[in-house]
């Protein structure tokens, strides 16, 4: 017991942990030790002997004059007897031997003492690394687990999880890798460090260490999107305008850019210069794609639209579609990509979708059906004529309040109602063989007209006054053919009579009839002039 303080010192050293961490580890570990091999619960301290290095386990009771607990209590007459200064309320000290204590409890105190150091040195290493998370470090593979992998950080030791790896890379025992610290964790019962090759994070700290603007800050890294083994997309922005930030990543003849691309056992990068307009990010994101137009759906969510050309779309998706998810994921935005063709297909379903799809029902108010039905129709989803010419009997009797008879009914009404198209509304324009009828009228078909027809459709190219004329004319014509004898009368205006001529007198022959009749018909329909009219 006497070279325990030593060993203590030793273990401290080699687990880089707090000597009085260890130590305090050792005491609870007697305590602990104590109460299971005495069985009692009095209460314990245990003290190191600084100068012998041995450690003493003490049993502490309070000293009173009436003793009501045994266990933590002790009277004064017993404790004068220990120690003469004791007093009431003091406290009295009584050692317990240490070498009593036997092969079982002494285990106890060794698991207890383990599981301390574990725990301290747990926190010391989270303490350390939990800073550092982000953080490019170099270490060795101690062993394999599985999957996974132990490396050894000089300090302690880092798990490299299978999932943390890149699906190009295998290691072995002793290989020297460099890993990105991505996660700290102090109750975790293995290593509490977790290192990745697979962090997009590590990409980023190797352009660090290899681009020395990136260093200087005078190139900043915006952003950095990858998928271990394929491909990685980083994002990067020139302070200085005088900076080409790509060409300062892919260094002349590609050297800096090649040098990481060796790190990473292949892996595919693409270099991008950053923007701050996202439709302009998204453009260079998408790269080696040509986009033909970006178009911002959502500005609150971050939805965009991508139109890119028919032969470009599968280049713009990607394998799998790892462009385009690469690409969302360093904007931050969700990208939908669309062909020329298909954007022009929705354009064209949407101008469509504009367009009321038939006549409502409500236009059958008009042809018989009652507004009380229609609102039946209406509630039951049923908007469009069109819809409910195209349903069944049965499908009508299906809707709640509609029987045999109203079936009937809206059967009647529908049929009124494209009735209409086939014989035509009373009072409707008429049809092209009828406006050509009324075009071609000629002198004898007028005669057959009724006034009121012949004033509404008036012989195309010529003017009503001539018409006047012309049935005027043929009136004359027609007296004269016939002759009446006409009795002499008195003059309305002279108030004298005078002797009418006879018929016989003005007895026009057939052949004179239609020469004027001829001359009649040419002046109107040809257009004749003025004498010919008289004539």
């Amino acid at each position: 017991m006497e070279t325990i303080y030593q060993s203590i010192e030793i273990l401290s050293k080699e687990k880089g942990i707090d000597t009085q961490i260890v130590l305090d580890a050792v005491k609870d570990a007697m305590l602990i030790a104590a109460r299971k091999h005495f069985r009692t619960n009095e209460d314990y301290i245990a003290e190191l002997d600084e100068k012998t290095g041995a450690l003493r386990l003490f049993a502490v009771k309070k000293v009173v004059e009436q003793v009501e607990d045994p266990v933590h209590e002790i009277s004064l007459e017993q404790a004068a007897r220990q120690n003469p200064e004791a007093a009431v309320g003091s406290e009295l000290r009584i050692e317990k031997p240490t070498d009593a204590l036997g092969r079982i409890s002494a285990q106890t105190a060794k698991q207890v003492i383990f599981q301390k150091v574990r725990e301290a040195e747990r926190e010391t290493v989270y303490n350390e690394y939990s800073g550092r998370v982000g953080e490019l470090v170099n270490c060795t593979v101690k062993r394999i687990e599985g999957p996974d992998l132990i490396a050894d950080l000089g300090k302690t030791e880092a798990r490299l999880p299978k999932k943390e790896q890149s699906r190009l890379e295998s290691f072995t025992v002793g290989d020297r890798v460099r890993c990105v610290i991505k996660l700290v964790d102090k109750s975790s019962k293995g290593p509490g460090v977790l290192v990745s090759r697979a962090a997009p994070e590590l990409v980023m700290r190797l352009f660090e260490q290899e681009v020395p603007e990136i260093y200087d800050s005078t190139v900043v890294i915006k952003g950095c999107a990858r998928e271990a083994g394929e491909r990685t997309k980083i994002a990067v922005h020139s302070r200085d305008r005088d900076v080409d930030s790509v060409g300062a990543c892919v260094g002349m003849k590609g050297m800096r850019v090649q040098s990481i691309i060796r790190e990473l056992r292949g892996e595919k990068i693409d270099i991008i210069e950053f923007s701050d307009d996202p439709v302009v990010f998204a453009t260079h994101a998408l790269s080696p794609a040509k986009i033909s137009r970006v178009s911002i759906v959502d500005p609150a969510e971050k939805h965009m639209e991508v139109i890119v050309d028919d032969s470009q779309l599968s280049l713009a998706i990607g394998k799998k579609g790892q462009n385009v998810r690469l690409a969302a994921k360093l904007l931050g935005w969700k990208i939908d990509i669309k062909s020329e063709e298909e954007k022009r297909q929705e354009v064209e379903t949407a101008m469509a979708a504009l367009v009321v799809p038939g006549a409502p029902v409500s236009v059958l108010i008009d042809y018989g059906l009652g507004e009380t039905l229609a609102e039946k129709l209406i509630e039951a989803g049923i908007s469009t004529v069109e819809k409910l010419g195209n349903m069944t009997p049965e499908e009508l009797e299906a809707i709640p309040g509609i029987g045999d008879q109203l079936v009937e009914r809206i059967q009647l009404a529908v049929n009124n109602y494209y009735g209409q198209f086939e014989t035509g509304e009373p009072g409707s324009q008429p049809t092209g063989d009828a406006s050509e009828a009324v075009a071609g009228l000629t002198v004898e078909n007028v005669e057959e007209l009724a006034p009121e027809t012949a004033e509404a459709h008036p012989v195309e190219g010529e003017p009503e006054p001539e018409l006047e004329e012309m049935q005027e004319a043929q009136a004359a014509l027609e007296e004269s053919a016939t002759p009446v004898p006409v009795e002499a009368g008195p003059d309305e205006e002279s108030g004298t009579t005078e002797k009418q001529p006879n018929a016989e007198t003005f007895s026009v022959d057939s052949d004179t009839i239609k020469d004027s009749r001829s001359v009649i018909e040419g002046g109107v329909q040809e257009g004749g002039s003025d004498e010919e009219k008289k004539s």
